[in-house]
């Protein structure tokens, strides 16, 4: 299982703390510092669409220029900006072989996670 995340947010604080407590193992990858391929954000897209992890209520989308925020019509201007933004991602980003999900949610995460 892969974790997708910045260390220093609340909400991946949060999963990191609620999966080591509950011995699930994963791979921590930094976006902030190691960044996301366009394939993976294709991924991603294709399989939930980027208006699931285009987190809107984030500090750096409300800073962007309204005009920015406008220009996103597609899916290849979102997934360009989240490239360019890694900040804007909903987070933290669970992805297993046959599971994708974005944020926290102990529930779907006891479900989902816990064998």
């Amino acid at each position: 299982m892969k974790v997708y995340g910045i260390p220093n947010c609340d909400t991946v604080k949060k999963a990191l703390d609620w999966l080591r407590a509950n011995n699930v193992a994963y791979e921590f990858h930094n976006f902030k510092k190691e960044g996301l391929s366009t394939e993976k954000l294709g991924e991603w897209d294709a399989k939930a669409g980027y208006e699931k992890f285009l987190n809107k209520k984030s500090t750096t989308w409300n800073q962007l220029d309204p005009e920015v925020k406008e220009s996103i019509k597609t899916n290849t201007d979102a997934l360009k900006l989240l490239q360019e933004k890694t900040s804007m991602i909903k987070r933290p980003v669970i992805e297993t072989d046959n599971f994708l999900f974005f944020g926290f949610d102990e529930g779907v995460y006891r479900e989902k996670l816990i064998k």
